[in-house]
Formats: structure tokens, C-alpha cells, sequence
């Protein structure tokens, strides 16, 4: 970052934006650690960041400079409505504004007991907004863009607001790729292996002690597809994880659960069924049966909604390009 100075003593050649933040307090995080976030967007967007005070001046090409100006007042939003900024949020940040998404347009944000939880796409802001308004959402694409994550921190939002009455989580217990054998337990120990993305996402989400207890209290299930049948859910968050290994049939049977005041969201990718081969994808066959259907919504992320660590966009982009060449027979790009 450039070191502080006087705001005035720019470059005359560059173009400059200047923003005073009215709260000091919050500015050590909004800089990060010696700096680190301000010396990201620099990198990032090609500008120079100097600092006096509550007063910060961007300097650099016009258009990469107002860029950093939406990235540093999202992010100053974000703190002043009691949320977090992390690296992974400026990357977020940053990666908006390359896309030209206008501020505030993705300003779309969870609150659960332990964090608040914030789109860092486009995709992802539109996601969280259908869940909110649709009884039924497909959220469809890559790994790594946030599916299933999101729509763990809306159903524990709307728990805790009391909207709901309690959530079901369920995945189809296939094995992806690899045999696992007999497995030794009871019921919730056989399981495990399958649902652990699952958990790992509540104890993001809420305190240990009330996860266990939500569970204990059976407010929170979580149990195999299997045991979805004759079921009917009422006052539920429901969600289906790793849908694109459902058989279309396990998928109807999983849809009409569906009861009063309730939300289900069904979340998979395409690219990774791992049924019998020549078996179709209960995914893929419901999103064609329920095209237009009243109540419905589906959402479809791409590998440019990757917000895992960077090296996994690449590696999406890589098994991509990949694929296309042993469809097309031209070489692939390198990511």
C-alpha cells in the first residue's frame, strides 16, 4: 500500500476519488492487518491507496478507481452493519466489481447467531433472494460456489426467526466413486460419512452446544433420502444436497415431501453424477418437468461463482476446458 501522506499529493496525470468514512473505528478492519486488504485491492485493480485519518484517496485509471471506491464502501457497509471482513470477503468484493456488478447490487446478506453470511456473486445474491421468495429452488452448478452453504444459513436464519418450526437436511447416500464397505454404528454412524458437509455447515452457522441441542431436540434432522418416503413436512427448511444423484423416481418421491409453510431447496452439479452410467439424473429430469411451474425458481451458478481458495477456480476451469476438448477434439485452454 502507498504509505499515508497528504491525499492532495496525487499524480496530477491520474485520475482520483476520494471517501471520508464517518466512523474511525471501523477502519483498522476495513484496511486489515498492516494493511493487507488495501494492498490487495492495489494489486488487484492497479490503483494507489494512501490513507490520512477517516479520509482515504484512490489514484490510478478512472475506471479501476472507482472500482476500488465501491469495493472499500461495500466493504465499510459490511462492518458498520455489525458484519466481518475477511480476506475471502475482499476477494468477493473485488471479483464483483471486475464483473461491473453495480454497488449494492449483490448487497445481499444472512444473519445467523454465530456469523453473518454475505453473496459474493452476483449468482449468489440472486440465490438468496429466490429463497426467500420461492417455495421450491434449484441451485444448480460447480462445486465450491456456494449451494449448499447458503442454503444451510437461510433455513438456520429462518429457524432462528422462528419462520420455521425446524430443518430437514438430506443427501442420497451414494458412494462417489469409491467403495466404502460395511460400515459399523447405529443409524447416525452408518450416515455420517455422507451428511458431513452438512454439519460441518451448522456449526458454521450456530454454537456447538445449540447445534447438538437443535439436533437432540430434533429441530434440526438430518437423515439419507431413503428415510424421506411417506413423510410430510410442515413448517420445514428442506434441503437436498448432491441431488444430481437422485433417480428421477427418489426425486418426485422427494419433491411432493413438500408440506404447509414450507421451503425446499434442491442443490447439485451436473457435471458430477455419479449414478450407474445410462441412469438420468433426477436433477436434471425434475428441472425439466417443472420449467414455468408457479413457485419454482432455478438458479444456475457457473466456475466464475467459485469462492473456495483460487486454485479451485482453476481447477474447475481446467476439468472444463478438459471435457470440451474430448467433446470437440480442440485443445483445451489453459485456466
Amino acid at each position: 500500500m502507498s504509505q499515508p501522506g497528504n491525499p492532495e499529493a496525487l499524480p496530477r496525470e491520474a485520475a482520483s476519488v476520494f471517501l471520508t468514512f464517518e466512523n474511525n473505528a471501523l477502519l483498522p478492519r476495513l484496511f486489515g492487518e498492516h494493511d493487507q486488504h488495501l494492498s490487495r485491492i492495489e494489486q488487484e485493480l492497479g490503483v494507489a491507496v494512501s490513507s490520512r485519518g477517516n479520509r482515504v484517496a484512490i489514484a490510478g485509471d478512472a475506471q479501476a478507481a472507482a472500482a476500488a471506491r465501491g469495493v472499500l464502501e461495500k466493504l465499510y457497509r459490511r462492518l458498520a452493519s455489525g458484519g466481518a471482513v475477511t480476506g475471502g470477503d475482499v476477494d468477493a468484493a473485488l471479483r464483483l466489481a471486475r464483473q461491473g456488478v453495480a454497488p449494492g447490487e449483490a448487497d445481499e446478506v444472512v444473519r445467523t447467531p454465530k456469523r453473518h453470511i454475505a453473496a459474493r456473486s452476483l449468482t449468489q445474491g440472486r440465490y438468496l433472494k429466490s429463497m426467500r421468495r420461492h417455495e421450491l429452488v434449484f441451485g444448480v452448478g460447480p462445486a465450491g460456489t456456494g449451494k449448499t452453504y447458503l442454503a444451510v444459513a437461510q433455513a438456520v436464519a429462518m429457524l432462528t426467526a422462528g419462520e420455521v418450526d425446524r430443518i430437514v437436511l438430506s443427501r442420497p447416500a451414494v458412494e462417489a466413486g469409491e467403495r466404502l464397505g460395511f460400515l459399523p454404528g447405529d443409524l447416525r454412524e452408518k450416515v455420517d460419512p455422507y451428511l458431513r458437509p452438512l454439519y460441518d455447515a451448522l456449526h458454521d452457522m450456530m454454537p456447538g452446544e445449540k447445534v447438538n441441542r437443535r439436533l437432540a431436540d430434533g429441530d434440526i434432522e438430518v437423515a439419507p433420502l431413503a428415510f424421506m418416503r411417506g413423510r410430510t413436512l410442515t413448517s420445514a427448511f428442506v434441503i437436498l444436497d448432491e441431488a444430481q444423484n437422485t433417480t428421477p423416481v427418489q426425486m418426485k418421491m422427494f419433491l411432493t415431501r413438500l408440506g404447509e409453510n414450507s421451503r425446499m431447496v434442491v442443490n447439485g452439479d451436473l457435471s458430477q453424477v455419479d449414478l450407474p452410467q445410462g441412469a438420468e439424473s433426477g436433477l436434471a429430469h425434475a428441472i425439466k418437468v417443472l420449467e414455468g411451474v408457479e413457485g419454482t425458481d432455478v438458479v444456475t451458478f457457473t466456475n466464475a461463482d467459485v469462492t473456495r481458495h483460487g486454485l479451485v477456480t482453476r481447477i474447475v476451469k481446467a476439468y472444463e476446458g478438459h471435457e470440451a476438448q474430448a467433446r470437440t477434439g480442440r485443445p483445451a485452454r489453459k485456466a
